[in-house]
């Protein structure tokens, strides 16, 4: 019984959250190394290539509220998440055809795209916050829990309960959608195959007659899509706040990094590898403890290794770790 008592708790506070979080770091790491597999940088734009799609997929949901239009029990986002992906994709061809196309053509260092990167991040980290503000902003509505506290606790007739958010379900089934259906294009149609023969060797791909330029725009157009759907996610799970999704990138450059840079399946190993590692070392497992120990026992402090406060500390000493240990990442990628 106090074993159960124990598992419960962990899922309660660790598994569940771990997951959902991992899917949503998942979604933006293969964004991140789309776009490095095609174009040979890292895109430090992509935190708020997040944040815009979601703030549009913000203001959509505030007008269908407006419009009393909703598709209750499920919150109304999901039928603004389309209008936030074609904004982000939107945002990410013009800055694309206007910005990094001209460095392209002159065959730029990978280190100067990286910092025009920083600059477009900048701007539209600056139209956000004019657009939307930099406050915390409320968009989720439906119902909050598919399983509650009570229900759980007294169906399995333990002391502690178990409850599962409508937006962890949300992450996960659209997670496993968006994966299954780019793994799918990436492998079985005409542009997917071109694409990762773009990603092995431009020049042999040029002279197979690959339009580059079409390549470029379809790695853009995902990268974006994914972005959309990453940041609406984690906004719906836990909160919208601009400056949240630059704090978030240094977890999904490690998730990316860690997996194996240019390698999806690594950014999808890596970035529920960094979730795992976040949620486990900032949990307090004093009552965890408590449960598995004699009966009237408990340990005298949190035993929390970190505080929630530094959780992004996680992040960066893997991603230090892994650049001094294993650069190629678990699945041999790229070295950066």
């Amino acid at each position: 019984m106090e074993f159960a008592n124990a598992f419960a708790l962990l899922a309660n506070f660790v598994i569940v959250p771990a997951i959902a979080y991992g899917a949503q770091l998942a979604l933006g790491a293969l964004g991140v190394t789309i776009i490095f597999g095609i174009l040979r940088f890292a895109n430090f734009a992509h935190g708020e290539l997040m944040s815009f799609g979601t703030m549009v997929a913000i203001l959509a949901t505030w007008f269908l509220q407006a419009q009393g239009i909703g598709i209750a029990p499920l919150p109304t986002a999901l039928l603004a998440l389309p209008v936030g992906v074609l904004g982000a994709v939107a945002v990410a061809v013009l800055t694309d055809r206007y910005v990094f196309r001209f460095y392209r053509r002159r065959r730029a260092n990978p280190i100067v795209f990286a910092i025009v990167s920083v600059g477009v991040m900048f701007v539209l980290a600056g139209v956000i916050r004019i657009v939307i503000g930099p406050d915390d902003q409320s968009f989720a509505d439906g119902a909050r829990f598919l399983v509650t506290y009570r229900d759980s606790k007294a169906a399995m007739g333990i002391d502690q309960g178990i409850a599962v958010k409508q937006t962890q379900v949300i992450t996960v089934m659209v997670t496993l959608v968006v994966v299954a259906l780019l793994f799918w294009f990436l492998r079985r149609t005409r542009w997917g195959k071109a694409m990762r023969a773009y990603s092995d060797d431009e020049d042999l791909a040029l002279l197979s007659g690959i339009d580059p330029e079409r390549v470029v725009l379809i790695a853009w157009t995902i990268a974006a899509a994914l972005a959309a759907i990453a940041g609406t996610l984690y906004g719906l799970d836990k909160t919208y706040k601009p400056f949240i999704f630059l704090q978030i990138l240094l977890p999904i450059f490690a998730a990316t990094i860690l997996g194996g840079i240019g390698q999806p399946v690594g950014a999808v190993l890596g970035g529920f590898i960094v979730a795992f590692s976040e949620v486990t070392v900032t949990y307090a497992f004093k009552r965890f403890l408590a449960y598995l120990g004699p009966e009237g026992w408990a340990p005298d402090g949190l035993v929390q290794l970190l505080s929630t406060d530094y959780k992004f500390a996680v992040s960066f000493v893997i991603l230090v770790a892994v650049l001094l240990v294993r650069p190629t990442g678990i699945i041999r990628g790229k070295v950066i």
